[in-house]
């Protein structure tokens, strides 16, 4: 019988700390435990965009990544949240959280492009959130990872 997956909230699975990037071994744990299909969706956009508020909508819940209430960012790395997927039956949900792109005090442009690529190879679906028009940057960081 698969065992379940119960997370009362989000994790961090990639920590960045002075802008490195590091798996967190505890969020690890948690991925190598999961015998069910899973679906990964991961998100990508500017900061302050409202991500974390749309993956908790994903999630089914009102509260779970954490919401800033400044115009500044508030994740940081990459974050997960394994849930039971609301269409398809034993198959979890695996909600990934990013960091927001182009925030200017974080000085380091190389650090969203690794945040960037690694979301799109971990996701099985990957979700560009934007305010308006995709630009050329934001094409230019998709064919990045390829």
């Amino acid at each position: 019988m698969a065992s379940e997956v119960h997370m009362t909230g989000p994790v961090c699975l990639i920590e960045n700390t002075n802008g490195r990037l590091m798996a967190n071994p505890e969020a690890l744990k948690i991925l190598s435990a999961i015998t069910q299909p899973v679906v990964v969706v991961a998100i990508v956009g500017l900061y302050r965009t409202g991500k974390s508020y749309l993956m908790n909508k994903l999630a089914g819940k009102k509260k779970g990544f954490s919401l800033g209430s400044t115009v500044q960012s508030h994740t940081k790395g990459i974050w997960m949240w394994c849930v039971p997927h609301p269409k398809k039956p034993g198959h979890i949900l695996v909600l990934l959280d990013t960091e927001g792109l182009g925030d200017v005090e974080k000085g380091n442009n190389q650090n969203d492009s690794w945040i960037f690529a690694l979301a799109v190879l971990l996701s099985s679906t990957f979700v560009y959130n934007s305010m308006g028009i995709i630009n050329q940057q934001a094409m230019d960081q998709l064919q990045y990872p390829l």
